[in-house]
């Protein structure tokens, strides 16, 4: 009997009872209730009833398995909720944001005729107009969205030869020496650069050139290179790094040359990582507001020619929507068309972003037996 007390009494916490699986359940409601009834009596709050109740969860199923299943599962599941509320709260925002520019910008987005108009005509007596006769508002971003593809592009142009052949010297020739230390040094220093810097530095070296106050999208992509650069330079650099030795000795002792060897053998075997580089890269610049108005300024209308004339883009569409509405007096026409185009930008980012995955996946190195 006394051995029975005894091996009892020593039992490990790993052997305790368990709470029953329905338990989590049980606390969630109660909390949620006790919640309720608390906010009721302070003033009812939707968010604060939220936080009250996810801590109020956290404390009963700590507390409940403190007592039942002893302090080694309780320490767990108090750093499981720790954890699962970090991530929940870091969450929050980006559901948010999402959320309220999906509510404000999908009837604009959705309004016949945005995507393929400009703002060419449209004036505070046609916002009126739309406004007092309730019809659909006029004007589109379609000047805007291509403006931003091709500065874009151009930047993309300008940034990917510069960024892939500096990474290419810094991992095959450089050999770690001083020169590398100072070019991985600037590197490091212009990701830090602010993007109104960069927007700065275009606008006064063409300033310098073609004279005070050139704007154009060409300017404004140069600009957007300057922030791409260090992040092709940096992507591109880490996946030449990780291309096995073995690859370029094998190359070597079949007498190819060194250039051949990066050209046929280290750049392919890269190739979904350079490009899921670049991509990001991309989707890091197209949403700057920043350097394009001090670069590219504002237009109301259809502008092709990067080299020539004043040339929208969608984040200066944006700004320009919100902060000067063509109708003063009746807000709400532009209010629609910026939230539509910030719709419209995050739904570009977000291609991007998944176009990079699938880029990686496409030109990664087959492998096999």
């Amino acid at each position: 009997m006394m051995a029975t007390l005894m091996t009892e009494r020593k039992r490990s916490a790993l052997t305790r009872g368990r709470l029953p699986k329905y338990t989590p359940y049980v606390v969630a409601g109660s909390a949620i209730v006790v919640a309720a009834a608390l906010m009721a009596l302070i003033g009812f709050n939707a968010f604060g009833w939220a936080v009250l109740s996810a801590v109020l969860f956290a404390a009963g199923n700590v507390a409940s398995s403190a007592v039942v299943e002893g302090r080694r599962r309780a320490t767990d599941k108090l750093a499981t909720s720790l954890v699962v509320g970090a991530f929940l709260v870091a969450l929050l925002p980006l559901v948010s944001v999402i959320w309220t520019v999906l509510v404000n910008g999908v009837p604009g987005l959705l309004t016949p005729g945005f995507l393929g108009t400009s703002m060419k005509g449209v004036t505070g007596a046609v916002d009126n107009a739309s406004v007092a006769g309730h019809t659909q508002v006029l004007g589109g971003v379609y000047h805007a969205l291509l403006g931003s593809v091709l500065i874009t592009f151009w930047a993309t142009l300008i940034s990917v030869p510069v960024g892939l052949l500096t990474s290419i010297y810094l991992v095959e020739y450089s050999a770690d020496n001083k020169f590398s230390k100072v070019i991985t040094f600037l590197v490091d220093v212009m990701t830090g650069i602010p993007s109104i810097v960069a927007g700065l530095f275009a606008a006064a070296f063409f300033g310098l050139i073609m004279g005070p106050g050139t704007k154009t999208g060409f300017v404004a992509a140069l600009a957007l290179s300057v922030l791409m650069i260090p992040v092709v330079v940096r992507s591109s650099e880490e996946m030449l790094k990780i291309v096995p030795n073995e690859l370029r000795e094998a190359a070597y002792a079949l007498g190819v040359r060194k250039w051949r060897t990066i050209l046929k053998v280290v750049i392919p075997t890269a190739i979904s990582g350079i490009a899921s580089g670049v991509t990001l890269a991309i989707a890091r610049v197209i949403g700057e507001t920043a350097p394009l108005l001090v670069t590219a300024g504002f237009a109301t209308q259809i502008n092709s020619n990067v080299f020539a004339g004043w040339m929208a883009s969608l984040p200066t569409f944006i700004y320009t929507q919100i902060m000067t509405p063509t109708s003063p007096s009746n807000p709400d026409p532009s209010a629609q068309r910026a939230w539509a185009a910030a719709l419209l930008l995050i739904l570009l980012v977000m291609l991007l972003n998944l176009g990079a995955r699938l880029v990686a996946r496409l030109f990664a190195p087959k492998t096999g037996r």
